[in-house]
């Protein structure tokens, strides 16, 4: 274990390939969103030979509880090496419940953090920062001027949009998120966005580099599974994934309930709203199992017992229309049968990709369709065109190079500047 002041002198790298600074709240060993997509990424960029120093908080849960031993987990303002040899700094964070403001306070302080920590690695030849975090989107900006290099910025989110639909800003005047959000966007070097949607958003906004890097899927460790059996006596529907405001899962939870005993809802997952959840699937006797979170090969059985896997976001908000749920993939790439309870981009892959239904966000419309699935068991069998669509869309090789080509021409674009 090095202290991140030895890092800048010990590690230096031979080679003129490219440098990368990672801003980023959560990292391996965790397992998130930014986790999945970042340690993809950097695992073809060092097959590439690119070189990527890495700043995120010591590795713990979404409630704030450092659970895996210190030597995985990190110390704070020490380095480790990561699964593919990148430099991970780790920062200070605070012990936080699940409140919004906790947890806003906790990302501010780890932000603030993340700007000397970053100045001790390596000078980069770029500063990228993936948000949300919104704090962290600052301790980007503010890091990139003082190594005076290129900047990257990721929206895995619609922000600030999605700030206004949650009424996490109120009234007609934008709030100082909202100002901070775009002040960095226009002042970065390039925005990359997870959804052509919100790409296209923000070009209308007088953005002009921006660009697309969906999220995805390694499809070499995923396996093609044997589709469901025609004769079953239950139906059995799988939600994987968070279990936030943004699902509106309550509506499945109701739908379940009107089916009955004839099917049974496997949710997996956690979130601020699991607990108000489980108390809505007890007092309407739905037939729901609640899971804690899974990987690995725990989620591939689940996946196997399933017959449809539900995507769900709620209907009655606007930043939602250029949103694709990030498990999408993962289902189109196992080949179950998909019930979208989407709208905008995600049902177009849905739809594109030939992998499912489109249902509105109703207990109803969602009972009468996995009543008629269960009748007509022959709906749920798949072609393999989902697989095929993450094979030319979304496999994390294929979106790494595509990665890599623009950090290429963001760096090719800085150097004749400086000329």
């Amino acid at each position: 274990m090095q202290t991140a002041t030895q890092t800048g002198v010990e590690q230096q790298r031979c080679g003129d390939t490219p440098r990368l600074t990672l801003v980023t709240h959560s990292y391996w060993p965790e397992s998130s969103p930014p986790q999945r997509r970042w340690t993809a990424f950097i695992k073809e960029f060092a097959a590439a030979g690119w070189n990527v120093d890495v700043v995120a908080p010591v590795a713990h849960t979404p409630h704030g509880r450092r659970e895996l031993p210190r030597d995985t987990a990190g110390w704070p303002m020490r380095s480790q090496e990561g699964p593919n040899s990148e430099l991970i700094v780790r920062v200070p964070y605070l012990r936080h419940g699940a409140s919004h403001l906790a947890r806003f306070l906790d990302q501010c302080y780890s932000a603030v953090l993340s700007v000397p920590l970053g100045l001790l690695t390596r000078r980069p030849d770029v500063v990228i920062v993936t948000a949300p975090s919104l704090p962290t989107l600052g301790a980007g900006y503010v890091l990139s001027r003082l190594r005076r290099v290129p900047l990257i910025v990721e929206m895995r989110d619609a922000w600030p949009d999605l700030a206004r639909d949650a009424r996490l800003v109120q009234g007609k005047v934008k709030s100082l998120a909202e100002h901070a959000v775009e002040f960095v966007q226009h002042r970065a070097d390039l925005v990359v966005t997870v959804t052509e949607g919100f790409a296209s958003t923000l070009r209308a906004r007088g953005l002009a580099n921006v660009a697309t890097v969906s999220n995805g899927v390694r499809l070499e460790q995923i396996p093609t599974l044997a589709p469901p059996a025609l004769e079953r006596d239950t139906f059995e529907v799988l939600y994987l994934g968070n279990h936030g405001r943004s699902q509106k899962l309550d509506v499945a939870i109701r739908a379940s309930a009107l089916v009955g005993d004839s099917m049974h809802l496997h949710m997996v997952g956690s979130g601020v709203k699991r607990r108000e959840l489980e108390q809505l699937a007890l007092e309407l006797d739905a037939p729901v199992t609640f899971h804690d979170p899974m990987h690995g090969k725990d989620v591939m059985e689940r996946y196997a017992s399933a017959d449809t896997c539900l995507v769900s976001l709620r209907d009655d908000w606007k930043s939602f229309e250029t949103t694709v749920p990030s498990k999408t993939y993962e289902v189109l790439a196992v080949g179950r049968h998909v019930t979208a309870v989407v709208r905008g981009e995600a049902a177009r892959i849905i739809e594109d990709a030939g992998a499912g239904d489109i249902v509105a966000s109703s207990p109803e419309a969602l009972a009468s369709l996995w009543t008629s699935l269960a009748k007509d068991r022959g709906r749920l069998i798949r072609n393999g065109d989902g697989r095929q669509w993450v094979k030319e869309h979304a496999d994390y090789p294929f979106l790494a190079a595509r990665y890599m080509d623009l950090i290429k021409g963001v760096l090719a674009t800085s150097r004749r500047r400086r000329r």
